[in-house]
């Protein structure tokens, strides 16, 4: 059976605009499941619209790529957990909800999580 994971924001914004795809190609060769929620999609487009300046129709290729690829969730819990940036708590309910054995990021408050467990 294949890792679950769950993929920050930042991790989808370097792989979609920096070029950084290998990893988008692990779940479709098979190696990783990758969850996926609409908070999560929401956040995306936003970063490459407001960003990076992507137009609509990239917007929704990217967006549409990310489904293709990740197991959507709908988060059954709302979680407080990361106060110093309160959106992070939404790639934590993902993650939560998909029962992701990682999450994968950039993010400062989010990797201070695992060195706190």
């Amino acid at each position: 059976m294949p890792t679950r994971v769950t993929l920050d924001t930042n991790i989808y914004v370097s792989a979609l605009h920096f070029g950084g795809m290998r990893l988008l190609h692990m779940p479709v060769n098979g190696d990783i499941e990758v969850a996926v929620s609409e908070p999560i999609l929401d956040e995306l487009i936003r970063v490459l619209r407001e960003k990076f300046q992507w137009d609509g129709y990239r917007l929704h290729d990217a967006r549409q790529r990310v489904l293709g690829l990740a197991k959507f969730v709908v988060p059954a819990k709302t979680l407080d957990v990361v106060t110093e940036d309160e959106p992070d708590n939404r790639i934590l309910e993902c993650a939560v909800e998909a029962a992701s054995e990682f999450i994968v990021t950039a993010d400062k408050d989010l990797k201070q999580l695992d060195e706190e467990a």
